[in-house]
């Protein structure tokens, strides 16, 4: 059955009963089915981000299920939660679609996002569906902190501390290179390269955790580890010295692109892991707690606001061709 068969309220109707039945948080009043969503607060601080992902820019129907963008949608919204060390509460989700478009294929594409709400409790309350020659996604998270003085920011960065980034890094960005080119490896690289593109895991749970430990500079790894870094050192008028040999990057990754496994990791993007800074002793306190690995990659020193340089294992800078994603400026990568 084509959405054009069932019409928007039809549509909306499907939706709101997978949402309903996936359990929707006790705090939530109102959901889907009125003018607008009310639930209950339990923060003296909100947090609200939104992104959009627009077919042919963002990801194409050949190599991707509709399962897996649902999820991501989702995901580098909650991610951007984390990178604030907020609890993610609820979403809204605003879906452009054409009129022949499989009903089933809606409904996946909610599956996939209900799948990783489930996991950080967090309800889909709400959104507007409508017509549209392509598929426009666009997810909006809100959250909340309750201790004002523990939010991460791009500006607290400070001369002197360690920079560290949770999991590997590069992974994603090999994995919209098999995908785009239609490269072969074998079926545990092929997997593993697929699932951080397509599947990322939003480090939700460890954000809270570097609130929690004083840490008080943090990123999420959207455009790339270069990119990203220069924004916080930007933010917070300091510099940044990366060891490019301390970057933590797979094996898998290393062997699938041994020429370019590093320029993945720096400026591949859509990791969706944290970038922070801390004192040693901080970090080490994190390694401690913390289920994803942790690893220090370099230092934040006093320089020109927002530079950033990458040395090899002989103490020589690399030069950089690419620092990572920007809209308008470049075609995706």
């Amino acid at each position: 059955m084509k959405v054009q068969d069932i019409g928007e309220f039809g549509l909306i109707e499907l939706v709101a009963g997978m949402v309903s039945g996936s359990g929707i948080s006790g705090n939530v009043i109102l959901g889907i089915g009125d003018d607008a969503a009310c639930w209950h607060g339990d923060a003296p601080i909100e947090l609200g981000t939104t992104d959009t992902l627009v077919q042919d820019v963002h990801f194409t129907l050949d190599t991707t299920t509709w399962g897996e963008l649902g999820w991501r949608a989702v995901a580098i919204n909650l991610s951007d939660i984390a990178a604030m060390g907020g609890v993610p509460r609820y979403a809204l989700v605003s879906l452009a679609i054409p009129g022949d478009t499989d009903v089933e294929s809606v409904a996946e594409l909610y599956q996939g996002m209900l799948e990783l709400g489930r996991r950080f409790d967090v309800s889909i309350v709400g959104g507007d569906i409508v017509s549209s020659p392509l598929i426009v996604i666009g997810v909006t998270v809100l959250g909340s902190i309750k201790d004002p003085d523990s939010i991460l920011t791009r500006s607290g960065a400070v001369s002197g501390e360690r920079i560290a980034v949770t999991g590997y890094l590069g992974s994603s960005g090999g994995g919209l290179r098999m995908l785009r080119e239609g490269l072969w490896f074998d079926q545990e690289t092929a997997s593993l390269l697929r699932e951080a593109h397509l599947r990322p895991q939003p480090r939700v749970v460890e954000g809270q955790a570097l609130a929690e430990a004083g840490v008080r500079a943090c990123i999420d790894i959207s455009d790339g580890l270069i990119s990203d870094l220069k924004k916080l050192c930007q933010a917070s008028k300091v510099g940044a010295r990366i060891e490019a040999e301390r970057v933590p990057i797979r094996p898998l990754l290393r062997s699938a692109f041994p020429t370019s496994y590093l320029e993945l990791a720096l400026s591949g993007g859509e990791d969706y892991e944290l970038l922070f800074t801390a004192s040693e002793e901080v970090v080490t306190g994190l390694r401690e707690i913390l289920s994803s690995p942790v690893a220090v990659i370099g230092e934040i020193i006093e320089d020109e606001p927002g530079r950033v340089a990458v040395f090899d294992r002989d103490g020589k800078e690399i030069g950089l061709d690419s620092e990572g994603w920007e809209h308008f400026a470049q075609a995706h990568k």
